[in-house]
């Protein structure tokens, strides 16, 4: 391997756009920031008796998107509003970007990262509203609640066909979406990147908050002495993100540049930070370090926030323990006592703010300020903006479940920070467990496999295989009590993973990190916590549930039980999010920022979520087709190969390489000739540093839907070219588990590796129904005569 660091690919900022209560557009939103001017008040759209607060940064005005995606005709009560907020964001990002798709960067090189706390649960209030009165909701509302929808519509609406992935940390979601974009525009997977996230009103966010006693009868005064709760705050923010090369070439101004971003887990509590701030600290750090930023170089932070008096103090500690002296002429403003919280689009929407200071030398103040309060303490620029001369600057987020995030970036033409890529190494897998339908365990599964069994029944019309497990393998019954079938799961099949990987150590644990894909997600907490708010009222809302109905609660939850403190994530592309946060933990390694990661994909299914299968005609009885719905836990344990090495560590295989791309066409949509399927496995194994001749077999994405599953077969036989290469469909008998398939097929592959002789390296094949496909490479465990990876393939 090349023993020097490469510096890392400049990504620019060269187009943004916002709805918010300031408005329509991006400058508006900053023309009420910078002036302080409030735009958080009675909120009309939604029913509010019985809440703490009638207030909140409600968007008034919305334009109706150019983009259809919901069926002819239709009609305002038919769209989702936090897609329609993605799509006016994204419209004005791209124009004022001026680049075109296909003339500066082509359509296959473009892709989308979607960030939202909340994804179309509006939607699914409405169907939850229908159901209770005993209507039948229209099949196609289904579709909209899944986070990916929206990514997905996005990359329909411009014609995007790169990667797609949605991310969902909770009120750190799109601050996480520009961290995993600028992995992808610096590893030369894509050029162009749509980024940002969305969230819109709910009936259930206002009545989880209530719960908590976290609503401010007034608008929010962060970081102040009288400060009593947040302000919700519904919209969206957008950037286009490129490498600097497109923007040269095509010759587009530059806003700003992104320097660098920071992850951490706090692994403390499912909704108060550490008191220190110690995970938020971690974050500031990072993002310092991989931005080669001094703490003197950054003299303005937009804050989280939010007016709570545990969050602010935390995060006023977490900037004290990471810039140090610098802290204290740092300022620290929060840009939500103007618009409210918003949720997963705040990391966006804020981060659009702190490019727009950098570019006119200005600190937003933070509104509503009264005296400050000695547990913050730090310049909150009260009242009014603020001209200062400014290179640099953060924007932070944290998130229930302690997920932290803090990006950095810099002005154009500003010399602070030089930031270079860590010394290259491979991802290798060092553990691995399973727990699905066919038992608890891996040979168990292995076994179902090898016999052909098919485990599930039928469940009126609907075939369903249930996992069961020891749920003692998630922690004391004190521990679980707060802890959803989601979480348990994925607690469970963590443990066994790391303890299969020799990981138990406080300093192992403390440098490894969680990145979690569900496509589901906690859909079963959701519906317990919003149907007695939507039939009896805000006054039954259940503070001990609702904290588990945010998608990153069960990654959350491994933190804590397991005591794991690295990056954290959690990925939410539908049937595909289980590849998708595969891919995700393959860059955080390769770029330095965790030694280990502990990747679980969890799915179950509850009896809402059932009907929703059945009456998408896709899959339900009346198709009659031979498909399986399944629940499942998996977990693979990735690590970087030095680190596995250095321990004495048993390599069980390398992840060699990744790819995702989309179909560009929208909601339930794919490509019948099967090209986007073809360009992802072409792509993994040019990222690999493998020729398709080389393979053993390919694990697919067929699940026993026609549709769906020839297009793939298609493409495996051109990029094999009719060379009968081996074609491995255990969901078409084990079920689908959902987005957990590529963890299904991993455990499957490392399992008969185990059993015999490997014969060469496999493809994974991972596909949303939306059109978004994801590939990997996972080539069998070198033995001692084997060669190593050379410099080239380890980039």
């Amino acid at each position: 391997m090349n023993d020097v660091p490469e510096d890392v690919v400049p990504v620019m900022v060269v187009g943004v756009g916002a709805i918010t209560s300031q408005g329509g557009t991006a400058q508006a939103l900053w023309e009420g920031v910078r002036t302080g001017h409030v735009a958080i008040g009675p909120v009309r759209a939604l029913p509010m008796d019985g809440y703490q607060t009638r207030i909140g940064g409600e968007v008034t005005d919305v334009p109706e998107p150019a983009h259809r995606y919901t069926p002819e005709p239709a009609d305002s009560k038919d769209r989702e509003p936090s897609i329609d907020f993605a799509l006016v964001a994204a419209a004005e990002a791209m124009a004022a970007s001026g680049l075109v798709v296909g003339r500066d960067v082509p359509a296959e090189r473009w892709g989308v990262a979607y960030g939202t706390c909340n994804g179309g649960w509006r939607s699914a209030e409405l169907i939850l509203r229908d159901e209770e009165s005993g209507q039948t909701p229209d099949w196609h509302r289904y579709t909209l609640v899944p986070p990916q929808a929206a990514a997905e519509t996005l990359s329909a609406a411009h014609g995007l066909r790169g990667p797609v992935l949605s991310v969902n940390t909770a009120c750190a979601s799109s601050a996480h979406a520009i961290g995993h974009a600028l992995e992808i525009l610096r590893s030369g997977r894509a050029d162009a990147m749509l980024v940002g996230g969305s969230d819109a009103f709910t009936e259930t966010a206002f009545a989880g908050f209530s719960s908590l006693e976290s609503l401010s009868p007034e608008p929010a005064a962060p970081y102040s002495k009288d400060r009593s709760g947040l302000s919700l705050g519904e919209g969206s923010g957008m950037f286009v993100l490129v490498t600097d090369e497109v923007a040269r070439r095509a010759g587009v101004p530059v806003i700003a540049e992104v320097l660098g971003y920071g992850l951490s887990a706090d692994g403390y509590h499912v909704t108060a930070p550490h008191p220190e701030g110690a995970g938020a600290a971690r974050a500031i750090r990072q993002a310092l370090t991989t931005s080669a930023l001094a703490p003197d170089d950054v003299r303005y932070i937009n804050g989280h926030g939010t007016g709570t008096p545990k969050n602010d103090s935390a995060e006023s500690n977490a900037v004290r323990a990471a810039l140090g002296e610098a802290a204290e002429k740092t300022a620290l403003s929060s840009t939500k006592s103007m618009v409210g919280h918003l949720l997963g689009a705040a990391g966006a929407v804020e981060g659009i703010v702190t490019i727009m200071a950098l570019r006119d030398q200005i600190a937003p103040p933070t509104a509503s300020f009264g005296e400050v309060d000695p547990q913050c303490g730090l310049d909150a620029v009260p009242d009014s903006g603020r001209v200062m001369a400014l290179d640099a600057a953060l924007s932070n987020n944290f998130a229930f479940a302690g997920a932290n995030a803090s990006v950095a970036f810099r002005r154009p033409g500003a010399t602070a920070g030089t930031p270079v890529l860590p010394l290259a190494d491979d991802v290798v897998v060092t553990g691995f467990s399973a727990l699905s339908a066919a038992g608890e365990g891996v040979e168990a599964l292995w076994e179902a496999f090898r016999a052909g069994a098919r485990p599930g029944a039928v469940e009126d019309g609907l075939r369903v295989a249930r996992a069961e497990f020891d749920r003692s393998a998630a922690g004391t019954p004190k521990q679980r009590r707060r802890m959803d079938r989601l979480s348990q799961l994925a607690v469970a099949a963590c443990r066994a993973a790391l303890d299969d990987a020799g990981l138990s150590g406080e300093e192992e644990l403390d440098a490894t990190g969680v990145v979690l894909g569900t496509g589901v997600g906690p859909v079963a907490s959701n519906e317990d916590f919003t149907v007695p708010v939507l039939t009896e009222g805000p006054k039954v809302a259940n503070p001990g549930i609702f904290p588990n109905t945010v998608y990153n609660s069960a990654a959350g939850q491994v933190s804590m039980a397991l005591g794991t403190r690295g990056p954290t994530s959690t990925l939410t592309s539908a049937h595909a999010a289980g590849a998708a946060a595969l891919g995700v933990a393959f860059d955080l390694l390769r770029s330095g920022r965790a030694e280990r990661i502990v990747v679980p994909a969890v799915e179950v299914l509850s009896p809402r979520t059932l009907d929703a299968y059945r009456r998408i005609p896709l899959f339900g009885p009346a198709a009659g087709r031979r498909y399986t719905l399944a629940e499942g836990g998996f977990a693979l344990v990735l690590e970087r190969g030095r680190s596995a090495r250095e321990r004495g560590a048993r390599i069980h295989a390398t992840l060699s390489g990744h790819a995702t791309t989309s179909d560009g066409l929208g909601i339930g949509r794919w490509d019948p000739s099967g090209d986007g399927v073809e360009r992802a496995m072409r792509g993994a194994l040019e990222s690999a540093g493998v020729d398709a001749a080389a393979l053993s077999a390919v694990w697919a994405n067929a699940a026993g839907i026609g549709s769906a599953d020839r297009p793939e077969l298609s493409a495996i036989d051109r990029v094999s070219e009719g060379s009968g290469l081996r074609v491995e469909t255990p969901k078409r008998q084990l079920g689908e588990p959902v987005g957990a398939g590529a963890h299904l097929s991993a455990v499957l592959a490392l399992s008969g590796w185990r059993d015999a002789p490997a014969d060469g390296p496999v493809l994974i094949n991972s596909s949303s129904l939306g059109g978004t496909h994801t590939s990997l490479v996972l080539a069998p465990a070198p033995t001692a005569s084997a060669p190593t990876l050379d410099s080239e393939s380890a980039r």
